[in-house]
């Protein structure tokens, strides 16, 4: 019998339970679900938030580390009609209280290991939230039982895991949001990107299109799932019917890198961080046999460090990549063309267009300097409860109901129509007159032998206007100067991109999503 596709994002997870019952669908840790199984638990754990309350499209925040329950609680929410809002597991408590006030979460579920930061922000405005604990009972903090329940406690009880409880309340559309996705912003505080299931299902299916996914397919996934690169990998994984490895973190990179071969990996996406860390390593001694492909977004790689990896992995294909939170993805670089054009991100993904416009919002030529704009499904449909925000950042398109993302990221377009991200509009350097790309001046300064890692930012300056300052980390055991780096830079690059102040450090300062953190760097100053 013919099977449409389906509209809704946990909907897919119940196909592939039907194709695949006795699969494997996750492995995290000793933990081995088949899709029957998680299946059954998401249907469960929809049933027993039914029960509690939660209300169609209403917010389950989910502040978890990556774990099988974090899994669940995504899909689980999901199922219940509602939508859910996952928290880095680092968040301290003012920024927790920010985040359940702003998104009036109905339900938090949460690790008892997370207790003291649960109730400072339930005490920095207390708020009718329940609360969902996973972890050892006698972890719940007494000031807060009256209004809790433990994950045990829920798959325990036979009551709340009907399914015809969960099936007679699944009334979304793909209209529906499925998901906030917290972002940092302008302000201070963090802005809420708001997804619809239509709006996660295209930008899935094709990037899905463009890397070949198939049931066979092991995805080993190291990145936090509260960022949209990790979210999306279970999510993927789960539409295509592959099986989903998923780990904690990528600090015991050695651990990570064993499982390739432990569980047949055969998509590894990474982000800068990892790739840096890769490079530091005998990469001979493990088995990438069964590894087909790495992708990389949230930031550019140097090309150098693509260079090394295309030399340390001649066999597998390597994805450059460009997104943001706003739109989820934007392009891809096809593997055979990273040698040729190492510095590209590609050209616009499966049903995504772009433009590259000038600030009267008119096409640039080809090579010159302008903002990229996205049009397609995969564009959000704004910031959570700020309009002003939203309009600013996506505007109306040339159809009614149409909206164009403005991203607010400089690019350049070659002939050929490969795109070039040259910074972000507050991440050009203005000196001397010229404008100047910290990402061009970076990968300028990390092909220099004994660079690992680079951040370039611009410092105020009188008479320049502004200075540029690089933040280098050395390659261990390399003894790098000032005079060096620069004798370097004049030989390499134009003269007004020569950094004026050098700043030698053992590791960069990054966010919780591994992108170097330049707030942190701004701060330090010349």
């Amino acid at each position: 019998m013919f099977e449409f596709d389906p509209t809704l994002v946990h909907e897919w997870l119940g196909r592939s339970a039907r194709r695949f019952p006795d699969k494997e669908a996750l492995i995290c840790g000793q933990q081995r679900w088949t899709y029957k199984t998680l299946e059954q638990h998401t249907n469960h754990l929809a049933a027993a938030l039914l029960d509690m309350g939660v209300a169609r499209q209403g917010r389950v925040v989910i502040f978890l580390d990556n774990c099988s329950e974090a899994v669940i609680s995504l899909y689980g929410t999901l199922k219940a009609t509602a939508v859910f809002v996952i928290v880095g597991s680092t968040v301290k408590s003012p920024k927790l209280a920010y985040i359940l006030k702003n998104s009036e979460a109905q339900v938090v579920i949460t690790d008892t290991n997370k207790a003291k930061v649960i109730s400072d922000a339930f005490a920095d405005g207390h708020r009718d939230c329940k609360v969902i604990w996973v972890g050892p009972k006698k972890g719940i903090p007494e000031k807060l039982s009256h209004f809790s329940t433990s994950w045990d406690e829920i798959f325990s009880n036979p009551t709340t895991s009907s399914y015809e409880h969960y099936a007679k309340n699944s009334d979304c559309i793909d209209l529906d949001l499925a998901a906030l996705i917290y972002t940092s912003g302008s302000t201070g505080e963090p802005k809420g990107v708001m997804s619809t299931h239509r709006n996660v299902i295209s930008a899935g299916r094709s990037i899905i299109q463009y890397l070949g996914n198939v049931e066979e397919d092991v995805i080993l996934n190291v990145l936090p799932l509260s960022f949209d690169y990790g979210l999306y990998q279970v999510i993927m994984a789960f539409m295509f019917g592959g099986t989903m490895v998923l780990e904690k973190s990528f600090l015991y990179l050695h651990r990570v890198l064993e499982r390739i071969a432990q569980e047949r990996v055969t998509g590894f996406p990474i982000v800068p961080t990892v790739a840096a860390m890769l490079l530091k390593l005998d990469l001979k001694k493990y088995d990438f046999s069964t590894l087909r492909y790495v992708t990389n977004t949230a930031a550019a790689l140097p090309v150098s460090h693509i260079r090394k990896l295309r030399s340390l992995l001649p066999d597998v294909r390597i994805f450059s990549m460009f997104g943001l939170t706003e739109c989820k993805r934007v392009s891809y670089l096809p593997p055979e063309q990273l040698d040729e054009r190492p510095s590209s991100v590609g050209k616009p993904m499966p049903n995504c267009e772009v433009l590259i416009v000038d600030e009267d919002g008119n096409q640039v030529a080809s090579g010159q300097t302008g903002e990229l704009i996205i049009r397609g499904s995969n564009v959000m449909s704004g910031y959570w409860k700020d309009p002003e925000l939203t309009a600013k950042t996506y505007r109306p398109g040339q159809y009614p109901a149409e909206t164009i993302l403005y991203s607010g990221d400089y690019f350049r377009r070659d002939e050929q129509g490969f795109l070039y991200f040259l910074g972000r509009k507050d991440d050009l350097i203005k000196s001397r007159g010229e404008r100047i790309s910290a990402k061009e001046a970076e990968n300028n300064i990390c092909s220099m032998e004994g660079v690992t890692e680079v951040a370039v930012i611009g410092v105020a300056d009188e008479i320049l206007g502004q200075a540029i300052k690089a933040f280098i980390v050395p390659t261990p055991d390399v003894k790098l100067t000032e005079r060096g780096v620069l004798k370097y830079c004049t030989a390499s690059m134009e003269t007004f991109m020569v950094p004026r102040y050098i700043e030698f450090m053992d590791n960069l300062p990054r966010t919780p999503n591994g992108k170097i953190d330049k707030k942190q760097l701004r701060a330090i100053g010349p």
